[in-house]
């Protein structure tokens, strides 16, 4: 009986939503026709506004949510840790790259976050491309992303917060907005 108290418990959903997540924000339509830059920057970019919609959701869901909330959190910055030593990151620097991965993170998030609250497509574009398209900015491209975030924010609201706990998370079809006029 005593061992069942030190018995770590799944984290499959977690996992699952992440993977989810994750999955999302590799469809090759944003690189594509989105015109987000294909490179390591971009996908972080498109992962985390991926995340900060799906964290957005879960706020003010009680106990055990945050705790959901914070486990996906923790998978993804293990998965950044894990992905920087693959790309042969120094031990040493792992720390820091992840610290400054989670304050942009952070700093994303208190972009888009009034800009989805506010249902400002024109705002959640402009953060985009400031973010995101930082080479060279596409203001069709962006407001396209923004116009999918906010469908996005949208979708995720309809869906019951069990059915996050159990894993299932449903993102909108991002070709739905590749040629959407602004």
């Amino acid at each position: 009986m005593i061992f069942g108290l030190f018995r770590r418990r799944s984290r499959d959903a977690e996992h699952k939503v992440y993977c989810e997540i994750v999955a999302q924000a590799r469809q090759p339509v944003f690189y594509t026709d989105f015109l987000v830059p294909d490179t390591i920057d971009g996908r972080f970019d498109l992962i985390v506004a991926h995340a900060v919609l799906f964290f957005r959701r879960l706020r003010g869901g009680g106990k055990d949510v945050a705790e959901f909330s914070q486990d996906v959190f923790d998978l993804f910055f293990q998965d950044m840790d894990a992905s920087l030593r693959e790309m042969g990151v120094s031990d040493t620097r792992v720390p820091k790259k992840v610290k400054v991965m989670g304050e942009a993170f952070y700093g994303r998030a208190d972009a888009y976050v009034p800009a989805i609250e506010d249902n400002d497509a024109a705002r959640l574009s402009e953060a985009l491309g400031r973010n995101i398209f930082t080479d060279t900015p596409e203001p069709l491209a962006q407001m396209r992303l923004a116009q999918y975030m906010l469908q996005a924010s949208r979708d995720l609201e309809t869906q019951p917060i069990e059915a996050f706990l159990k894993g299932d998370v449903h993102w909108p079809d991002p070709h739905a907005f590749k040629d959407r006029p602004v």
